[in-house]
C-alpha cells in the first residue's frame, strides 16, 4: 500500500449485491385493493343511484374477496369485523394463472 492509501473494502459478491437489492425493493408502497364483488349498471341505473340504493353483486354471499397487489390477483380471503373495522383474512395466496386479474 503505497501513497498512504488505506486498505480497500472488499467487493460485495453477487449474493451480497442481490441480498442489498431485495433490501432496497422491501420498503416500496404498493396499493392493495379488496374486490367484494362486481356488476355492470347502464347509465340510467348509475344516474338512479342515490342515497339507500343498493347495488347487487355477482358474488354470493360467503365467496371469497380478492385481494390485489399492484394489478394481481394476489390472494382470496374473508371479510372479518374487527372492533369497528372492516378486515380480510387471508385463506389463500394466488400464483400463476390464478392471478390474473378477472376482466383483464
Amino acid at each position: 500500500m503505497s501513497n498512504g492509501d488505506s486498505p480497500a473494502a472488499p467487493a460485495p459478491s453477487d449474493g451480497e449485491t442481490a441480498m442489498a437489492s431485495i433490501d432496497m425493493l422491501l420498503d416500496i408502497s404498493l396499493p392493495v385493493v379488496i374486490e367484494i364483488g362486481r356488476t355492470s349498471l347502464t347509465m340510467q341505473e348509475v344516474l338512479q343511484l342515490g342515497p339507500g340504493s343498493v347495488v347487487a353483486l355477482e358474488r354470493m354471499v360467503g365467496e371469497p374477496v380478492d385481494v390485489f397487489v399492484g394489478d394481481r390477483r394476489f390472494a382470496q380471503g374473508e371479510v372479518v369485523v374487527v372492533g369497528d373495522h372492516f378486515g380480510v383474512r387471508i385463506a389463500r395466496l394466488l400464483s400463476g394463472p390464478d392471478s390474473e386479474a378477472p376482466g383483464c
